[in-house]
Parts: structure tokens; sequence; C-alpha cells
């Protein structure tokens, strides 16, 4: 079973950082899994932030590409999400996830979803 857990987040004003956690549990038998952060605002769906693949290439939305960093430490199945010069529209609920396979900036491919870890960034 796949589980995730995040953690992190907080209230922060314009131009500050922020980092997440998501303590993952993959399972074993996938060879070539892919790790995710996914966000939610009030009323809007759920949009891709950023993923890492099993080999270490990432993939960012173009409205965070410069200003957060996707990594993960492996020995302690942990992903994180290092955020600069936060900006009011990245106000959401944070969530990871978790692809047996496919390292995509969609929620189709996505599963295994946490309870979310809310952010606020006011101006």
């Amino acid at each position: 079973q796949v589980q995730t857990m995040e953690s992190g987040g907080g209230s922060v004003q314009a131009g500050g950082s922020l980092r997440l956690s998501c303590v993952a549990s993959v399972d074993t038998r996938w060879n070539t899994p892919c790790l995710g952060w996914f966000r939610q605002a009030p009323g809007k769906e759920r949009e891709g932030v950023a993923t890492i693949d099993y080999a270490g290439a990432t993939k960012y939305a173009d409205s965070v590409k410069g200003r957060f960093t996707i990594y993960e430490d492996k020995a302690k199945n942990t992903l994180y999400l290092q955020m600069n010069d936060l900006k009011p529209e990245d106000t959401a609920m944070y969530y990871c996830g978790v692809s047996p396979k496919w390292c995509l900036l969609s929620t189709t491919v996505f599963g295994s979803w946490g309870q979310g870890t809310q952010v606020t960034v006011s101006s």
C-alpha cells in the first residue's frame, strides 16, 4: 500500500519562502516510479506543480519555474518542495502524489494523495 503524508505549509508574505515535505512509501515492485507535487486552490482544479522521476529528472509548471525546486532524500523516503519568492497566486492546498510509471504534470496518472498542507501567501 502506497502512503503519503505532507507537512510544512504555513502563512507567509509575498516574497517569502517555505519548504514542504512529503514522506512517501512507494511500492517496491515499481521500477520507475514518479513523485509529484500538486496544488488546489478553492474553486479550482488540482494542478501539477512539479515532478521528479526515478532517475532524478524534474519537470515544473511554467508558473513556478525558477522559484520552486523539487528534490528527494531517498534514504528518508521524503520528497521536498522548496518554494522561494512566493506569490499570492501560490495560495493553495498542496498535495504530493505517486505514479507507478508515468511522470506527467497531470492528476490522471497520480494517486495515493495525502491530506495536503495549506500554503497561504499574503500580499
